[in-house]
């Protein structure tokens, strides 16, 4: 399961920036609403050092990790649920995402306009989320007329109505879908609607070069990823090498993206087995508690539909043996059925029959 992530944030707070630099892919940056009139779209490779580890062992003909889609979308304004800035448009391009990262201001820079004229984070963050909401429910009075008259005849139609009208009234109060106290079945009835706030949601904070390091205060709960797009963007540019002396001289651990990545990770209870063969060392994604059958699928349902058993080496003790036979050799080797809970970082071989 690949990863995908919609980037929202007003106009001018760096998301196109931020984009390039994750993506290394040129979209334009200008200093104007509106920019980016079309969503783009980009595949990031999540940063693994393991992947190399296990490649210098297996020397594989291939090395692929794991994935993350990010879709950056124009710039959002109030207004936007009614179509004000090309909106709705925009909107709909997200909604299949599974998270949402709102890149935020906190920089200063007279030569980048903020089109409410003040550097205002919380302000700018309470303007997204009214306008999602709004947006949403948009989404729940479309499909109103239609679910009630479902409902008359589908014992299910009729639960759904009922989620939709508590939805309803909690959103209006001004909060996201997420915060509402749903049981995962309710969740479930509304899941066609791809609401906008019911989506884990991740906070971007574009900071000043200056203020590296320095603490931000929660937005809604959570401590922002802080990225400096200017020097991400920078960073980018370089190679390997490059980059490690660029991040000593600036005295970062780590380009942004490998935090953003974890926390996306994190948030979504996410987590990465690996398959290690001539042909490839490779990255899988799963969710965190999947069991064995689950993480076949990842690569072909026929794993998940034939599954027979899943030979595993954890990968601390596959390095410290040297590889497979090593493995085998110090006892480490498990032969695992369809109960088998994926550890993060499992190396294994599926066995199956269709």
């Amino acid at each position: 399961m690949a990863l995908s992530i919609g980037i929202v944030g007003l106009p001018n707070v760096g998301k196109s920036t931020l984009f390039t630099a994750l993506t290394r892919k040129a979209v334009l940056a200008a200093n104007y609403p509106f920019a980016t009139i079309e969503p783009n779209v980009g595949i990031v490779p999540v940063p693994d050092s393991r992947l190399q580890k296990l490649a210098d062992i297996v020397n594989p003909q291939a090395v692929l990790p794991a994935a993350v889609e990010f879709v950056d979308i124009a710039g959002l304004v109030k207004g936007a649920n009614e179509g004000e800035g090309l909106g709705n448009q925009f909107l709909a391009n997200i909604r299949e995402t599974d998270a949402i990262a709102e890149v935020v201001r906190y920089f200063a820079d007279e030569n980048v306009i903020h089109v409410d004229g003040r550097i205002d984070p919380q302000g700018d963050v309470e303007t997204i989320r009214t306008e999602l909401i709004l947006a949403d429910l948009g989404t729940i009075d479309r499909a109103w007329s239609r679910t009630e008259k479902e409902a008359k005849r589908d014992k299910d139609a009729a639960a759904k109505l009922e989620v939709m009208r508590k939805l309803q009234e909690w959103m209006n109060e001004g909060h996201r879908a997420a915060k509402l106290d749903l049981s995962d079945e309710e969740r479930g009835l509304v899941r066609d609607l791809h609401l906008l706030t019911m989506k884990p949601m991740l906070y971007v904070a574009n900071i000043d070069e200056d203020d590296i390091g320095k603490e931000i205060a929660p937005i809604d709960g959570q401590i922002p990823v802080p990225i400096c797009a200017k020097i991400e963007a920078e960073m980018a540019e370089l190679e390997a090498e490059e980059l490690e002396e660029y991040l000593d001289m600036s005295g970062l651990e780590e380009p942004g993206l490998n935090a953003l990545i974890r926390q996306a990770y994190s948030l979504l209870g996410l987590q990465s087995y690996f398959t290690a063969g001539e042909v490839e060392v490779r990255a899988w994604t799963i969710p965190v508690g999947a069991k064995a059958p689950q993480a076949a699928a990842v690569i072909h349902t026929d794993f998940e539909r034939g599954f027979i058993k899943a030979e595993v080496v954890g990968y601390d003790d596959y390095i410290a043996a040297g590889g497979e036979s090593g493995a085998k050799a110090a006892g480490k080797f498990r032969i695992e059925g369809k109960e088998y809970v994926v550890s993060d970082g499992d190396v294994i071989h599926f066995r199956f029959n269709v």
